[in-house]
This record gives C-alpha cells, structure tokens and sequence, in this order.
C-alpha cells in the first residue's frame, strides 16, 4: 500500500460526506481497533456492499489519515479478523490542508455470512441497518449457511397450507411479524418455526427487517 497515490478529490469526498452515514457508508477517525473495523467491514459484506471513509470524523470533519498505519490496520481488520477474509479496494484523496481520505470499497459477500472474530475467540456476524453495525440473528445466519450450501447438500422445499412454512407464511403475509411471537401465534414448536424461519428465507420467500431495535420477519 505504500504505493498509494493520493488523488484531487476535495469536493467529490464533501460530497460523500454530505450524505452523512448511512446503509452503505462509514465514517471512520480513529482508526486503533481492528476488531471495530472488522465489523464494519462484515456489515457491509454480509449486506449490499458499502464504503467506508478513512481520516472522517464522526461529525463529518475532514482530519485525514495519520500515516500508512491507518491503513495497515484496515487491511488487517480485512484479512486476520474477518472470516471468510474480504478483498478490499483503496482509493486515497487529497482534500486540501495536508489531508489524505481513505476511501475503502467493499462489495457484497458471494457466500455470507462473513464473520468476526471476537476478542473472546467467539465469531459473529454483523449486518448493516441505517448507519449501525448490528449483530446479525442466529436464524439470519444459519440461512445464509444454507442458501450457500451447493445444491446436492440441499433438500427441496415444499410449501403447503398445512406446512410450518407455509403457516408462516400466512402470518407474515399481513406485516412483519416478531420472532418472539412467530412459534406461538402458529401454534409450532420453537425448533419447528425455526427451521421453516431458516428454510423461507434461504429460499428467498421471506427475509429479515429491523425495525424498533428487533429483526422481524417480512414475506417478499
């Protein structure tokens, strides 16, 4: 990365800060903890992709990289704690006053989840929601394992009117209905309207919406 040129972009990055934070982009100051970077960076993969912009405060102030530290430190956020690792792509802009900003892209996963690894060797994923990082539900995980599992390790999905997916489905066909309330309300057991939760949204017939700082389950 030493190579790294920086180039004119004073207005293009106010601009990008004009947006603010939000679902596909980040700002990032200090610059210290690669873990904290690792999970911006799996939001991201394990949603639609996302930027993150080195050397802008959580204010929108421009104060620029500190040195090639900053980047070192976002390669290994990349590559030593996230799992699988994730390709990066640097861009480096100068914005006037001395100052260097980092623009860091990262696309979509092809298979999610990508994972953190956590201080206490635990790995957990992380999904991007508005401007947080927020921990990915263990169902939204275990679909995304079986939704990029190959097609031989994967039984077909029949959906009828009497199948827990197919009540579900049913139940969610009105609204976002809490997971906390989907095995009661379809009269399931638990680890049955779980697996159906994890079967609909690896078929791409349900999926995943936070609203009110809980995932619910919306039909597509």
């Amino acid at each position: 990365m030493k190579d790294l040129k920086a180039i004119k972009g004073r207005y293009y990055i106010a601009r990008l800060i004009e947006e603010g934070e939000h679902e596909h982009q980040d700002f990032k100051f200090a610059i210290s903890d690669a873990r904290k970077i690792a999970r911006s960076v799996s939001a991201f993969a394990n949603n639609d992709g996302g930027r993150l912009l080195v050397g802008v405060k959580d204010n929108g102030a421009i104060a620029g990289i500190r040195n090639e530290e900053d980047i070192f430190v976002v390669e290994q956020a990349a590559s030593m704690y996230c799992a699988p690792s994730v390709p990066l792509e640097f861009t480096a802009f100068a914005t006037g006053e001395g100052h260097v900003v980092l623009r860091v892209d990262i696309k979509a996963a092809e298979h999610r989840p990508v994972m953190v690894v956590e201080a206490d060797g635990r790995h957990r994923a992380y999904y991007r929601v508005h401007d947080e990082n927020i921990a990915a539900h263990p169902l939204m995980v275990q679909a995304w394992r079986m939704a990029a599992a190959p097609d031989d390790e994967r039984r077909p999905l029949v959906v009828s009117s009497s199948s827990p997916e197919g009540i579900i489905l049913s139940l969610i066909a009105d609204g976002p209905a809490r997971l906390d309330r989907l095995a009661i309300d379809a009269h399931l057991s638990r680890s049955l309207a779980d697996a159906a939760v994890v079967n609909l949204i690896a078929a791409g017939l349900a999926r995943f919406v936070y609203i009110d700082g809980a995932f619910r389950l919306v039909a597509i």
